[in-house]
């Protein structure tokens, strides 16, 4: 009987009673080029970035958190932790941004962070309400430098984080005029507006912020497993219903709402009614598997795009197959997989957007930090993008009509 426990024949003879040894071969691959690989022209890519504002940060770590012991060999680390690093100590803002405290300095960025805690929408599993903190904390996790991208957002573009908007916990309505109030401050400033929920009910005062600065044509990419375009849900403007409401506005047409991902068993009749009135674009997840990811993000640009003036991004994070974002309220199968979510929001926001929001992480639902670390990524994802693209900025030029938000008067 065979020995399988035995050492095997390394030597490529034959030992009596057993089979031949296997040669092993080397395939030689003349025509290799390593250097046309993605991976090295990505760390020759490195090299051309710049690294002033690491270096500022460095001397700004110094000046307010004092100089470090004198036992340390770096002498670039402070005594109290400033800045990026450690990545476990700190006050967590997004990405370790600046915190603008006084909101009225928000336009001096070219994007602001904007944290929404509401789950008054939410309609069975609450907690979005700690999305903006979850986001917050695991950002921790990234440094603003992307190796694939060739990106570097510290030296590239400016960011901040304005804080969260202050939101009625058992006033819908009252939260609506709040956000649309912040985020119209924001998006006047000339900041990018990217909002970190809450659930899915801020889609339609995020959007009514944007579209009150412009009288420009406003088109939307949706990426979700639900449809959310119902009028009402338990009578109320819930996460179930902010594209009927947002495409009401005069400025953002239903035929320019594109959705991307629709499907399964928790897509509301009455919502599907109202899509098919207002003439909407859905794209399911088998037509996204039959097209391809980038003829998807084609035809959806398309739709978008189609006689308006800007885009603006909302992600669902339940868009994702629920094996990879737990901690969500609605969790749904078959959903996108991370890679191809990053891909296809990455190949819209190329075009450039006028706003960002990334909604329903429920973290008291989620898994060591999963959903939210997604979440992050899509954010820093789409950043990279518009930098790589030269389309940071871009959103600036539809804001004609301003507006002006008094602020209390002076403390000493």
């Amino acid at each position: 009987m065979r020995n399988f426990f035995a050492p095997k024949n390394t030597r490529g003879h034959r030992v009596a009673g057993q089979p031949a040894a296997p040669v092993t071969t080397r395939h030689h691959h003349p025509n290799f080029d390593k250097l046309q690989l993605r991976g090295w022209k990505s760390a020759e890519k490195e090299a051309l970035l710049p690294s002033a504002a690491w270096e500022k940060e460095k001397q700004w770590a110094l000046r307010m958190g004092l100089t470090g012991s004198d036992c340390l060999t770096d002498k670039s680390i402070p005594t109290f932790a400033r800045g990026e690093l450690p990545h476990y100590a700190g006050i967590n803002t997004f990405l370790k941004a600046p915190y603008i405290e006084d909101v009225t300095q928000v336009g001096a960025y070219d994007a602001a962070i904007i944290g929404i805690p509401f789950d008054g929408g939410t309609t069975y599993r609450p907690g979005t309400r700690f999305g903006p903190q979850a986001l917050r904390k695991i950002s921790a996790l990234y440094t603003p430098y992307n190796y694939e991208m060739g990106v570097d957002l510290r030296e590239q573009m400016t960011l901040c984080d304005v804080g969260d908007v202050f939101t009625i916990p058992a006033n819908i309505e009252k939260t609506f005029d709040q956000i649309t109030r912040a985020i119209s401050h924001v998006a006047s400033s000339g900041a990018l507006p990217i909002m970190i929920g809450g659930d899915h009910s801020i889609g339609f005062p995020c959007v009514r912020g944007i579209a009150q600065c412009t009288s420009k044509r406003i088109g939307i990419v949706h990426f979700d497993r639900h449809i959310d375009i119902q009028e009402k849900d338990l009578d109320e403007r819930m996460h179930t219903t902010p594209w009927f409401h947002a495409t009401d506005l005069i400025n953002v047409p239903a035929v320019n709402l594109v959705q991307v991902g629709i499907g399964g068993w928790q897509v509301p009749r009455e919502g599907v009614e109202v899509a098919r009135q207002r003439n909407t674009n859905i794209f399911t997840m088998r037509d996204v598997e039959e097209l391809g990811l980038a003829e998807t993000a084609a035809r959806a640009l398309e739709l978008a795009w189609k006689d308006a003036d800007a885009v603006y991004i909302s992600f669902d994070i339940d868009s994702v197959d629920c094996g990879f974002v737990p901690g969500t309220g609605w969790p749904e199968p078959g959903g996108f997989l991370p890679r191809e979510a990053l891909e296809l929001v990455s190949l819209v926001a190329a075009e450039g957007i006028c706003g960002l929001e990334v909604v329903e992480v429920s973290p008291p639902y989620d898994c060591s930090d999963i959903t939210a670390l997604l979440a992050t990524r899509v954010i820093v994802d789409v950043l990279g993008t518009l930098v790589s693209h030269g389309k940071m900025g871009s959103h600036k030029g539809i804001i004609d009509k301003p507006v002006t938000i008094p602020t209390g008067p002076d403390v000493e």
